[in-house]
């Protein structure tokens, strides 16, 4: 979705691998507590970057610090966001500033990554240079990537949770997946979208990855078919995919099991980004605690 830049009053402010990816209501005018994560948005003006400032603003114990990015400069991050009220927190592309000011107070801050994957691993630096932890949600940052933020974060202890989906339906659907694989010999990945994107989805790559190597080979009957209205095989081990690109659908991911006289299906279907906000307040009140990399959310649930 494009990002809409209105005017606005200037105001005054004080591919996942597979196995061997990394194992890897107080007052306003009252001091917020000590206990108050502060939280700075990376990617700030990107759609989920707006919902996860509403979201984070109205979150128990937390407080919106910053807001990073190179659009919309100097727009107040409450308006940009749709809330009914300014946050007084102007968007800014000075990231050093933002976490210098929460440095000083000596707060527990959390920066949380919305960007790209060029510039992942210096934001998570950055961010452990003035003792923040980090929540990464870039779905096509690249496995290289994590094992070298891992390799970094163990040697500056210093937390960090990168995952492939804050959505905690999406992850259900994926730990249900792994149990019910033991039982089927076949599993076909059905997935929709509304509008075209890397196909398949990095939800369907992820489950078709925790499903694979666990001693079943799927679907042998055809594994070695040619055939495109087959559908995509994933790995070695014969998961299919296939996706549909439908406007007006909701983003869709199906996995069909079947064995002799039954099929079993699990469905996630997402409406809207706002899915993603309970895990993303998960994710930063976990994180604080962490003092290495955790990659996924499922090592929270």
């Amino acid at each position: 979705m494009a990002t809409l830049c209105h005017s606005a009053h200037t105001r005054t402010f004080g591919k996942i691998g597979r196995r061997n990816a990394a194992k890897v209501l107080c007052s306003t005018q009252m001091p917020p507590s000590q206990s108050t994560i502060k939280v700075v948005i990376i990617g700030a003006t990107k759609e989920i970057g707006r919902t996860a400032i509403a979201a984070v603003s109205k979150a128990r114990g937390m407080e919106l610090a910053g807001a990073i990015d190179s659009q919309c400069i100097g727009l107040d991050a409450g308006e940009i966001s749709g809330m009914e009220e300014a946050l007084e927190i102007p968007v800014l592309n000075d990231l050093t500033m933002v976490l210098g000011s929460i440095a000083q107070t000596r707060a527990t801050g959390v920066v949380v990554d919305f960007s790209e994957p060029s510039t992942v691993y210096d934001n998570v630096k950055q961010a452990a240079a003035f003792g923040l932890n980090s929540v990464v949600y870039v779905p096509k940052i690249e496995l290289d990537t994590v094992t070298e933020l891992s390799a970094f974060c163990e040697k500056a202890s210093m937390g960090c949770l990168v995952t492939p989906t804050l959505s905690i339906g999406s992850v259900l659907l994926q730990q249900a997946a792994i149990q019910a694989s033991f039982h089927y010999n076949n599993v076909e990945i059905v997935e929709s979208r509304p509008n075209p994107s890397d196909l398949p989805s990095q939800d369907a790559i992820q489950i078709a990855n925790n499903i694979t190597d666990l001693g079943q080979i799927y679907n042998r009957e055809d594994m070695d078919s040619d055939n495109p209205a087959r559908g995509q095989i994933l790995g070695e081990d014969g998961v299919r995919v296939h996706s549909m690109v439908l406007p007006g659908l909701a983003s869709s991911t199906s996995i069909h099991f079947s064995g002799p006289g039954e099929i079993y299906t699990l469905r996630h279907d997402v409406t809207n980004v706002q899915c993603l906000m309970p895990g993303l307040i998960l994710a930063i009140r976990k994180v604080i605690r962490l003092k290495n990399l955790i990659y996924g959310l499922e090592k929270f649930l």
